[in-house]
């Protein structure tokens, strides 16, 4: 039922902004997600993290709720679960409960995205909550290679940027600065409400609701570019147990028709337990718990990512042995099987990851923000049935090139390190 391109409802209220609904009958919970197009790669530097920052402020009081307390303990006395992300592209707000508190739910979000106060005092105690969060991430070097990655790739960019921002900037943002990135960028053009559940299309109420908020210009971020000519290395020298690796490959934007034939290649390469990683490094060689290959797309760039936490002193042969695989991938056509079983991974994987109603908005909502259309379940699963071995075999052979291999690692390396991983982080 989910599946059904009739079941799903999409509108544009007369303010500009697009609301999606997606019915699930026998669901007994209901999800409010507003969306809008505002994230880190929106920001100049002086400003990088306010993205972030806003999110934060718009849980710390409204007009109509003025304080976080009365905020978190009314979505609590309705049993919900509640939450607000920031990435490169979107900033988003949510709450799910059961249907009975649907209305309830969706007057908290619009009011936290409509009314947010940015009193001065909640924003310079909030200071601190954030800068402990960026010192937490500095903390798990699992995550933050990945934001060193995005460093190495793009640079003193937007798109090369932390999300968070950094521990000055967010010392120093001002609140008029805050105020004056709202008012660009949380505008009715740049937002997406979307309603999923076992409620009956609620359309006219959150028309009502989101009424207030203006159409205004539609501010673009600026287009990331690339440049590489031979493979890039970046470490971070810390104290771990294990060393933290990623490879990062450059591809290209989620516009691109490639992108379900590289989801398949990312599942062959690393996206299960049976996976050719999982049975190199970690069966046979013993040598990591985790190791998966990813796919991360943007509306302009993207990446194929193989990441893994590592035997701190197999690093040169764990490295070598993923280039080993990388390249086996763009000289051998993968079996009918292991395809088969890519396919069959990814679409099932797709139907269990829609069985909720935060995952069901989160999936129609994010196609709509970033692309301007969606994707059924169906069409994305026929997508990947179409995918054939030379598919992938030319994908690869496009990709594995040592004009787009990157890699990033976090761990305890001597000054002979790179050197010596420069002769083997060779495609």
């Amino acid at each position: 039922m989910f599946f059904d391109k009739k079941n799903y409802e999409k509108k544009t209220f007369k303010n500009g902004i697009r609301y999606i609904y997606v019915p699930a009958p026998e669901s007994r919970a209901t999800t409010v997600l507003v969306l809008v197009n505002a994230g880190s790669e929106f920001e100049t530097k002086d400003i990088n993290g306010i993205s972030h920052f806003l999110e934060h402020l718009c849980f710390k009081g409204t007009v109509k709720r003025p304080s976080s307390d009365l905020i978190a303990s009314e979505l609590d006395s309705l049993g919900a679960e509640y939450n607000a992300f920031t990435g490169n592209e979107a900033t988003g707000y949510y709450a799910k409960a059961a249907n009975k508190n649907f209305e309830k739910i969706l007057d908290v979000v619009a009011d936290l995205y409509l009314n947010p106060v940015v009193d001065q005092k909640e924003m310079d105690k909030e200071r601190g909550v954030i800068i402990e969060e960026i010192n937490m991430y500095e903390d798990l070097p699992m995550e933050k290679v990945r934001e060193n990655l995005a460093a190495l790739l793009y640079g003193d960019t937007p798109a090369g940027w932390s999300v968070a921002g950094t521990k000055e900037n967010i010392e120093k943002i001002s609140r008029d600065d805050v105020l004056s990135y709202r008012k660009r960028h949380y505008v009715a053009g740049k937002t997406v409400v979307v309603v999923s559940g076992g409620i009956k299309n609620p359309e006219r109420l959150v028309e009502e609701k989101f009424a207030s908020l203006d159409g205004g210009e539609i501010i673009k971020k600026v287009e990331t570019k690339e440049s590489q000519d031979k493979p890039m290395i970046k470490l971070q020298n810390k104290e771990t147990d294990q060393t933290h690796i990623i490879f990062g490959i450059r591809a290209f934007s989620l516009f691109d028709e490639r992108r379900y034939t590289l989801s398949v290649l990312a599942d062959i390469l690393g996206g299960s337990m049976s996976s050719r990683l999982f049975n190199k490094v970690r069966e046979e060689m013993g040598a990591a718990y985790y190791i998966r290959a990813g796919v991360e797309l943007s509306s302009d760039v993207g990446i194929l990512t193989v990441s893994s936490g590592i035997d701190k002193n197999r690093l040169y042969e764990i490295s070598s042995a993923i280039i080993g695989e990388l390249k086996r991938m763009a000289t051998e056509k993968v079996s009918d099987e292991e395809l088969s079983k890519a396919k069959e991974h990814l679409s099932g994987k797709l139907v269990l990851q829609l069985e909720t109603s935060d995952e069901l908005a989160g999936f129609y909502g994010s196609d709509e923000l970033i692309c301007g259309s969606e994707r059924t379940p169906d069409e994305i699963i026929a997508n990947y049935q179409k995918v054939t071995t030379d598919d992938i075999l030319q994908l690869a052979k496009d990709l594995m090139k040592n004009e787009k291999l990157n890699f990033s690692a976090i761990g305890q390396f001597g000054p002979e390190t790179e050197e010596k991983l420069a002769e083997i982080i060779r495609l």
